[in-house]
């Protein structure tokens, strides 16, 4: 099979006031891959939690009797830590931009940590009764606002790390990150599900999970606060020759309004597919398909792990093939596959569930491998951080936090159990509109920065 090179490195920089190549250390690099990687796995352990156990929560905090009506109230919550995503983005994304990335990631997890571990301390409804959802509502928004400066924050910080040639692969585990953490919540939870009965899940397992976030934020701000700063934004800040100079959140929205528009049409599909399998699809099994939960989680677990194994393979991918291609194949995958997998994974046997459900997580790898390597592209280095969070974290609120509750909304209003594949393949349509217009990133510069070469690589 013929081979496609890497796009090569433009011997003379389109920018004028470009500084000469950086050359990486490759000890560093990796400690910065860890370090973003495993603290993202530490916040969506966090997130992951709540949504598989969601069913339970309903039960907790909004005990009407009807089991619809917990689930909306569960996902509402949910859904509501997403509104205040744009916040947390406008406030920790232009912050990054002026005094650093790593500070900020910082201060991150340490909120989420908080917001995390509140929530397992939390009376039940029976307790205090309102006062319990209101708390819960209270800690989600503040998951949500911290939530707002990470995935932008992490995804700049390896990038702007990482070699020109392999930016790709290192930045897919960024994501491996994310997965590792959901396997590690789903893991929890299906533990918990077959270890306690049902009334002890109620009464007092379903906290367990939560709890564990204290430490976990410890040893995340731990990984964090030991790297330095990246080089592109040391550049910037030499290049000032004094502190970063403040750039107006105006310009960091008007300056930048097409990447913006092509950064949330990215983010569109990538999360709504992404809520779509990762935290919808439990709860559809159990809820809407009347599938066993332990089973259930156990499938969602094991596509997962699936996508753990081939997430660098893809990722590495796109640094030879580029990453249009990539999320290209991913959108035309959901388009035309939505509905076969929805179908096989309604028929119900535990075969068909596992086919349905390996196959929507293997073209999920198509966005999972690429996008934090191409999103941080879209922008140059002095507003990267603050532009990137207001694109993501808007589409991320409007689009992809929302699909548990919207999904099943529609389904409620409808009795309509296709509407997952169809909001599936709606996102793709704009997912691929936006491939059309973005230019290729792959193996050059990120916009605004020196040309990075790993040490003892050749130009």
């Amino acid at each position: 099979m013929p081979t496609v090179a890497p796009p090569s490195v433009p011997d003379a920089p389109p920018y004028p006031d470009r500084p000469k190549a950086t050359v990486t250390d490759p000890a560093l690099v990796k400690r910065a891959v860890q370090a973003a990687a495993l603290g993202n796995a530490m916040e969506w352990f966090d997130f992951g939690v709540y949504s598989y156990i969601a069913v339970t929560l309903g039960k907790v905090f909004f005990p009407s009797g009807n089991s619809t009506a917990q689930l909306l109230s569960t996902f509402g919550a949910f859904a509501a830590a997403f509104l205040v995503r744009p916040l947390g983005g406008m406030v920790f994304g232009p912050l990054g931009d002026r005094v650093g990335r790593q500070k900020v990631l910082a201060v991150t997890m340490i909120m989420m940590a908080i917001g995390t571990f509140s929530i397992g301390l939390i009376p039940s409804y029976t307790a205090i009764g309102v006062g319990a959802p209101v708390l819960l509502l209270v800690a989600r928004l503040v998951q949500g606002f911290s939530t707002g400066g990470e995935y932008a924050g992490a995804s700049t910080f390896i990038a702007e790390y990482a070699p020109d040639k392999r930016r790709g692969f290192l930045g897919s585990w960024l994501e491996f990150g994310t997965l590792a953490g959901y396997i590690g919540g789903a893991g929890l939870v299906t533990l918990m599900t077959a270890l306690l009965s049902s009334e002890d899940l109620v009464s007092w397992g379903w906290r367990i999970p939560f709890l564990i976030a204290g430490p976990m934020g410890v040893i995340g701000l731990y990984l964090r606060l030991r790297l330095e700063e990246t080089p592109a934004f040391a550049a910037e800040v030499e290049k000032a020759e004094a502190a970063r100079p403040k750039v107006p959140l105006r310009e960091m929205i008007t300056g930048q309004w097409k990447a913006l528009l092509l950064c949330m049409g990215l983010v569109l599909v990538f999360n709504v597919t992404d809520y779509m399998l990762l935290s919808y699809m439990p709860s559809y099994l159990t809820s809407e398909l009347k599938y066993d939960e332990t089973h259930g989680l156990l499938v969602v677990l094991a596509v997962m792990a699936l996508m753990m194994i081939v997430q660098p393979f893809v990722g590495a991918l796109t640094d030879r093939v580029g990453r249009r291609p990539v999320i290209a194949a991913g959108c035309a995958g959901f388009l035309l596959l939505s509905v076969p997998a929805i179908l096989l994974i309604r028929q119900g046997s535990l075969l068909a569930v596992a086919l349905g459900m390996g196959a929507l997580g293997l073209l999920l790898v198509c966005f999972t491998a690429a996008m934090p390597a191409a999103l941080p592209a879209l922008f140059p280095t002095r507003v990267r951080y603050g532009s990137l969070s207001i694109g993501f974290n808007v589409s991320v609120s409007l689009f992809g936090g929302t699909t548990p509750l919207v999904v099943t909304a529609l389904i409620g209003a409808t009795g309509n159990m296709m509407m997952p594949a169809y909001y599936m393949m709606a996102a793709a349509v704009i997912g691929g509109a936006a491939v059309w217009f973005m230019t290729e990133s792959a193996g050059r510069p990120l916009p605004g920065s020196a040309p990075s070469l790993e040490r003892g690589a050749k130009r």
